[in-house]
């Protein structure tokens, strides 16, 4: 009996893999984000501002930066990511522009400066209260530093037509250029935004909710939205107690047989 369920727990635990390799659960995803915690920008990516001018982003980091790697033409997930990006700066106690600052930067190499310039004005709009408008600010670049940037942050997206396949998440990096946390998603907390910012300003790193989020809930390009990932998370119970009862079983002491 003892046997049969330790094969049975065994194939439990098969399966559970089997069916998050099919539902896509990679480390290195096609479309999606690769954490590179603890790990440091390149100091040659070079950025075009919203009056045509070439900056390094290195210069950029003199405070806690919250990197969005969108791209402005783009018909899905951008635009609510922005406007969320909006509504935490405006619901937020913390000045921007002082305590942090935020680094639009577009991914698609045929952007130029009028489509930021035009992006960076309609999204200040939406903040209605007074800021530093040189804590949000709008960027292009070329196709050589847009993959710079994409690979050191572990931004994975693909062309489809003229348009993009791709997730989203604010990137925190510090002064140093080191990459400290990554909020996932189109929705913020201020909390979220307040903790990712004093962890950044100390140098610290490390997961928040918004990973687990993500491994709860899965990009689906044909939507162009996240999708709760029953497979996975199910998947991952069903592992979860498997090796509990596993252990339970072979751990459990034996009682001793009286005469």
């Amino acid at each position: 009996m003892k046997n049969l369920i330790l094969t049975t727990l065994v194939l439990l635990m098969v399966f559970s893999l089997s069916a998050q390799r099919r539902q896509g659960y990679a480390p290195e995803p096609e479309i999606g984000i690769v954490e590179k915690l603890d790990e440091y920008l390149p100091d040659d990516i070079y950025l075009i501002n919203t009056d045509g001018q070439r900056e390094r982003l290195y210069d950029l980091l003199d405070k806690p930066t919250a990197i969005a790697i969108v791209y402005y033409r783009c018909p899905g997930i951008c635009s609510p990511f922005m406007t969320s990006i909006a509504e935490v700066v405006q619901n937020s106690r913390m000045e921007i522009g002082e305590e942090y600052q935020i680094l639009n930067i577009s991914f698609d190499p045929t952007e130029g400066t009028n489509l930021s310039r035009a992006n960076q004005n309609s999204y200040h709009i939406l903040i209605d209260k007074e800021f530093n408008p040189d804590g949000w600010r709008f960027f292009t670049t070329d196709s050589l530093n847009s993959r710079k940037l994409t690979d050191a942050v572990g931004f994975r997206y693909r062309r489809q037509g003229l348009d993009f396949l791709h997730t989203s998440a604010l990137i925190f990096v510090s002064d140093e250029g080191k990459i400290t946390r990554y909020l996932h998603g189109t929705y913020f907390l201020p909390m979220d935004l307040k903790l990712a910012v004093v962890e950044t300003a100390a140098g610290r790193s490390g997961p928040s909710m918004s990973r687990l989020l993500s491994f709860c809930y899965s990009y689906d390009p044909a939507g162009q939205g996240y999708v709760f990932n029953v497979t996975r998370v199910a998947g991952s119970i069903i592992l979860f107690f498997a090796v509990v009862i596993f252990l339970v079983l072979v751990l459990k002491p034996k009682r001793k047989v009286t005469n």
